[in-house]
């Protein structure tokens, strides 16, 4: 596996990229758009900062591209739904730089209170300008914060330490959660007509782009300073710059822009703005932190399939790994059961969960199940990303239910699939913790082992069968690792599950189809 990083990454995150076995890493300080296009091809894994823009024309080109990760916490920078529908898992490294962007948030903030930059440039200019400089306390002043998520909980935190009185707007946190931070919940406009301070800590996307415009600045307590630490595009320079030069906001400090660098800026000729080079995230600590976490996420997905801190998938630790897993196999290994046994169409997948497997998050499980599905049935590309996204495409319902009494097993998973009127159903458990078996095609139970080739043979339930069958496979030197039996009732129906080592020619299935009482017979590959 071959993987490039554009945007340069920590000594110890390239340490464990070239460390890892089967991984060949590519380490470059920064390449060229037009060059990233004509060699993502040959990779199968893309690691970058904010620097290296990951177009939908990169993705495009990136035929073996499997998993593109983020040095950092934003992704605007990558084209999420392109990689998505080419089910290209996108990860981030959301932990790494929390601590270190609020402190940011608060530098600027004590900087913008007390005017230290503008300060600083004057001394060093030869002046003294003790009056020019008169600053404003934090005590007991008012920060409004946009957005209470990790950063901006860190930032209240430290604000409370101030003293300072912290009201936020956030319409996804619960006043519960609210009080345990200690901040106080309001509206939009009342954080806008009560904030000394507004700090921004919200994500870039359509819903907050120019979120900070004309309307929204004229409903601002006159002379209120604004930090944006967040991203560029939230705020409206335009608006506000007039905002400053009309005087109702008497500071910002900006950390982003929205176009970095952002060359003649008119925000960088106004005195009363503070402007850092996107330096939230650029500690020692943090650049080490989100180096290690990318590089380890990447070399794990590729390596083991482990996927955490995903965008585009949800995310599996390691410890939800460990419970969930059988399940995971077992419900792809279900899926593809059914694909390679149904005719025609598929229009419907329910997946039935029972037990004690109710217990845990089965969405991955249930994407499983789709891409187990879609494996045998597409002619593309199918993985834990995109299947929901082929399986919307093609008008597949896929249904979802769970009951937490078991019913024959502790735990167990049903895949219903509908075809044209046609319903076919298979049923899987968990023998022990880790060894996935079918115990239900249909209306035949059984105790099969879904793995490598298997015959699955329909008959009437005569003496001989199971001979005649052993017979003619031992003719053409085809070993039988196992067989499992099932019927719905003495004289009735029958089904076997044959596992063999070595797939049956044309011929020996015809000639399965010409022994006595054999209704069907059927080769899948699991």
């Amino acid at each position: 596996m071959k993987v490039l990083v554009t945007d340069g990454i920590s000594p110890r995150g390239a340490e464990i990229l070239k460390e890892a076995p089967g991984i060949e890493a590519d380490i470059r300080s920064k390449v060229d758009p037009q060059e990233l296009k004509s060699i993502i091809k040959d990779y199968h894994g893309l690691i970058v900062r904010s620097a290296t823009k990951v177009t939908a024309e990169v993705i495009e080109a990136g035929e073996n591209l499997k998993v593109i990760g983020r040095a950092g916490i934003g992704v605007d920078n990558i084209d999420v739904p392109a990689a998505t529908k080419r089910g290209i898992v996108v990860m981030n490294t959301p932990e790494g730089n929390i601590i270190t962007t609020a402190e940011h948030t608060i530098a600027l903030l004590v900087s913008l209170a007390r005017k230290v930059p503008q300060a600083d440039a004057s001394m060093k200019a030869g002046k003294w300008e003790k009056k020019r400089f008169q600053g404003v306390e934090l005590y007991n002043k008012t920060l409004g914060i946009v957005g209470v998520g990790k950063i901006g909980s860190i930032v209240a935190d430290r604000a409370l330490g101030l003293k300072m009185k912290v009201i936020a707007y956030d319409p996804y946190i619960s006043e519960e959660v609210a009080n345990k931070l200690g901040i106080e919940l309001v509206s939009l406009d009342e954080l806008l007509a009560t904030s000394d301070f507004i700090s921004i800590h919200v994500p870039l996307t359509p819903e907050t782009r120019n979120m900070f415009n004309a309307d929204v600045f004229a409903k601002m307590k006159k002379g209120v300073r604004i930090i944006n630490c967040a991203r560029g595009g939230i705020i409206n320079e335009k608006d506000l710059y007039e905002a400053i030069k009309k005087g109702i906001v008497a500071g910002a400090a900006l950390d982003v822009f929205e176009k970095e660098p952002p060359g003649e800026n008119p925000l960088l000729t106004l005195e009363e703005v503070i402007a850092t080079p996107h330096l939230g995230a650029s500690t020692v600590e943090a650049q080490e932190k989100v180096g290690i976490a990318i590089a380890q996420q990447v070399v794990d997905y590729l390596l083991r399939g482990i996927i955490r801190n995903s965008i585009n998938v949800p995310s599996i630790s390691p410890e939800a790994l460990s419970l969930i897993a059988p399940y995971i196999t077992l419900a792809e290994k279900l899926g593809s059961l059914q694909a390679q046994l149904c005719r025609g169409a598929i229009d419907e997948v329910v997946i039935e969960y029972s037990g004690e497997v109710v217990e845990q998050d089965v969405t991955t499980i249930t994407v499983a199940g789709i891409k187990g599905i879609l494996d045998h049935i597409l002619d593309e590309y199918v993985n834990y990303v995109n299947a929901p996204i082929i399986a919307r495409e093609r008008g597949i319902k896929v249904i979802e239910t769970k009951t937490a009494k078991p019913i024959d097993f502790a735990s167990s998973i049903t895949l219903k699939v509908k075809s044209k009127g046609e319903e076919s159903v298979v049923e899987g458990a968990l023998f022990g913790k880790n060894d996935p078996r079918i115990v239900r095609i249909n209306e035949f139970l059984l105790d099969a082992v879904p793995e490598g080739y298997i015959l699955i043979l329909q008959n009437e339930d005569k003496p001989g069968v199971i001979g005649n069958v052993g017979t003619l496979l031992g003719s053409y030197n085809i070993n039988i690792a196992r067989v499992h039996l099932g019927r719905e009732s003495v004289g009735g129906e029958a089904m076997s599950l044959w596992n063999i080592d070595t797939p049956p020619s044309q011929e020996v299935m015809d000639k399965l189809m010409k022994l006595p009482h054999i209704i069907s017979a059927r080769l899948v590959h699991l």
